[in-house]
């Protein structure tokens, strides 16, 4: 499951920027407005992303909760590749912001970057695309249907990830069948 993670997560990452890049060319070879489309697509590229970084936490619970449970009928620790993902990637039960949490890694530095990068692009497609709408009709409309999408995101994402709810669905269910020692 963490295999398909990866080919997912990257392959979005790299669609994400492919298409903004392109983005940027048309603009620049002279359909400006089509700057308006960047704060969407960063948007789009960051919600999707944090999808994916769901379905790693979901997998990674999924697999510690059965390493527990073969170590136990084994009677020893046998198994340990849940430990090590904690310690390198990072932990789960942490409070976290998608996998930016207290014990910062490689992974966390990853994420923090391509958010920064999607951060940035957002900032620069507003910055680009406003020169195209301002003082029509049309300006007003825009900025509201991205704050709306925008801060629609980052709560929804704060709920789920910083709030632990999608990982407290996860190990209500796991621990009452694979209960931790």
């Amino acid at each position: 499951m963490t295999a398909f993670y990866h080919r997912r997560f990257f392959t979005d990452a790299w669609l994400t920027m492919l298409v903004w890049l392109g983005v940027l060319v048309a603009g620049d070879l002279g359909s400006g407005r089509v700057y308006l489309a960047l704060p969407f697509i960063a948007l789009f590229g960051a919600v999707i992303t944090a999808f994916d970084a769901s379905y790693l936490i979901f997998a990674r619970h999924y697999s510690a909760a059965l390493e527990r449970h073969l170590n136990r009928d084994l009677g020893e620790t046998v198994l340990v590749a849940a430990e090590l993902e904690d310690s390198y990637l990072f932990r789960l039960r942490d409070r976290k912001i998608v996998t930016i949490g207290r014990h910062f890694s490689w992974f966390g530095f990853v994420t923090l970057f391509l958010t920064l990068l999607g951060v940035a692009g957002y900032v620069v497609g507003i910055y680009l695309g406003l020169e195209y709408v301002q003082g029509q009709p049309a300006t007003s409309l825009f900025i509201g249907f991205l704050a709306v999408l925008t801060t629609t995101s980052l709560a929804t994402g704060l709920w789920w990830f910083l709030a632990g709810t999608g990982e407290s669905r996860l190990t209500d269910i796991l621990d009452a069948r694979f209960p931790r020692s």
